[in-house]
């Protein structure tokens, strides 16, 4: 069975937005949506959207790697793999989970000089609730323009 691969946007992004096209263009049986309201008609949106779906590798973006940090832990039979980009993991709805533990493999990459949300407690965070996890921290900002369409997406959304 081939996995689902989802991608779930930031917090003031849409399903128009680069890394969706992206996406659209280079994996075009991605699912992508548009969220927006509080955290958690965001996670009632996701939740209804992934329901009936299992083999799961999850894309979020900052707020949309939180959202995919959560729906994991509360999901962890479904999902194979996380990449979250600079994931705000930072933020009161991610406290819950820092006492949790998960082996789901994931990949994090976050911009060194992002300064919307802080790459070390995003680090620190993850050391905690990551038990297989790589952090790539790369000279970029948050948005990771310059590092997104030269990572080896190919290679990432495989099982």
């Amino acid at each position: 069975m081939n996995p689902t691969k989802v991608f779930i946007h930031g917090l003031e992004s849409s399903s128009q937005g680069a890394k969706v096209l992206f996406f659209k263009e280079k994996f075009p049986d991605m699912i992508v949506e548009d969220f927006s309201g509080t955290f958690e008609k965001r996670m009632d949106t996701l939740n209804h959207l992934l329901l009936k779906k299992k083999e799961l590798i999850l894309v979020g973006s900052s707020y949309g790697g939180l959202m995919a940090a959560v729906y994991t832990f509360n999901n962890e039979l479904k999902v194979r793999k996380l990449i979250l980009l600079a994931p705000a993991l930072n933020l009161e709805e991610f406290n819950p989970y820092l006492n949790k533990k998960s082996n789901i493999p994931v990949t994090i990459y976050h911009g060194r000089h992002d300064d919307v949300v802080p790459p070390e407690s995003v680090r620190d965070a993850a050391r905690k609730v990551f038990t297989d996890h790589q952090h790539h921290l790369v000279e970029d900002d948050h948005s990771l323009h310059d590092t997104f369409k030269s990572m080896n997406w190919e290679k990432l959304l495989n099982l």
